[in-house]
């Protein structure tokens, strides 16, 4: 459990339910397993309630159900739309809501087998996605700078996980990201949090996006990344090509946080095989995986 962690159990949140909206309360409730920072659980076939279970919760949450109204509209995969918002109680102090469910299965628990397909419908979604943002748009307060200004995670996750093979090629990606140009564009939508746990696979393909708590405007290259964390080898320079609009300085920054981020999966990875709080032990494989993707895309 993370920090803030409440104990969730399905009886409470058949009660939520049931409490703030009766008309949706119907037989098969269960837990799915995974989640961050939410707890999320199956309602019937083509909705899930998603619970906060972390003190940051709530405000990824509201962020959530605020703007994704705002952007599904648009995007041409499947996303959890928003079906009701649950309101804070005597029996749960935080809000909660009710989304549809994305068929598939998360690429944490799965793999892709048709990675041309993969790669321009990637693409074809964060063309959709990345447009200029509004001013009201949210920015992130722990991700969307310039790698520069990640130095000190970097470095951190670097010296805890990463494989002696791939630490030369590795920080060389960093310290070329560093080097790159800032990004000299609008702010533009980003969905700030694609890693496989968040992007769904059916029939060896991408079919859908979930979880957009860290949505933010900024620079596309967070999730630009994508390109080596999420695609198998080989993937990205056809995903690139079909996006189209990745200038040189761009890929260089994405290259550099994809680094960034295979770095964070292996040390989740590593504290799921200590048993630690919050460590997912199948996230160290893909994370080793998405290093050995940028290392080779960059040699």
């Amino acid at each position: 459990m993370t920090e803030g962690a409440s104990e969730i159990t399905a009886e409470l949140v058949r009660d939520l339910v049931r409490e703030q909206h009766p008309d949706l309360v119907g037989p098969g409730l269960r837990e799915v397993a995974g989640g961050w920072d939410n707890h999320v659980w199956r309602l019937g076939d083509e909705l899930a309630v998603r619970i906060p279970r972390t003190d940051r919760a709530p405000d990824l949450l509201r962020k959530e159900c605020r703007w994704l109204p705002v952007l599904a509209p648009r995007l041409p995969l499947p996303v959890s739309d928003l079906v009701r918002i649950g309101e804070p109680s005597a029996r749960f102090p935080k809000p909660w809501a009710v989304m549809t469910w994305v068929p598939g299965e998360p690429l944490d628990l799965t793999s892709i087998s048709r990675p041309e397909h993969a790669a321009r419908t990637l693409a074809g979604f964060l063309r959709a996605l990345h447009v200029a943002a509004p001013a009201d748009a949210p920015v992130s307060e722990d991700r969307g700078e310039h790698p520069k200004e990640c130095a000190d995670g970097f470095d951190h996750f670097f010296r805890a996980v990463v494989p002696d093979d791939l630490a030369d090629g590795v920080r060389a990606v960093w310290d070329d990201a560093v080097a790159a140009p800032e990004w000299a564009g609008p702010p533009l939508w980003v969905h700030g949090d694609l890693h496989p746990a968040n992007v769904v696979v059916s029939d060896g393909t991408l079919s859908g996006v979930i979880d957009f708590g860290a949505v933010f405007a900024g620079d596309p290259a967070w999730d630009l990344a994508a390109a080596w964390v999420v695609l198998p080898e080989g993937a990205a320079s056809r995903f690139f090509d079909a996006y189209e609009h990745a200038d040189e300085a761009t890929i260089r920054r994405a290259r550099g946080l994809a680094a960034l981020k295979g770095l964070f999966l292996m040390l989740m990875g590593r504290d799921g095989d200590r048993g630690l709080p919050g460590g997912k032990a199948h996230w160290g494989p893909a994370g080793r995986a998405a290093l050995e993707r940028v290392v080779g895309d960059a040699s």
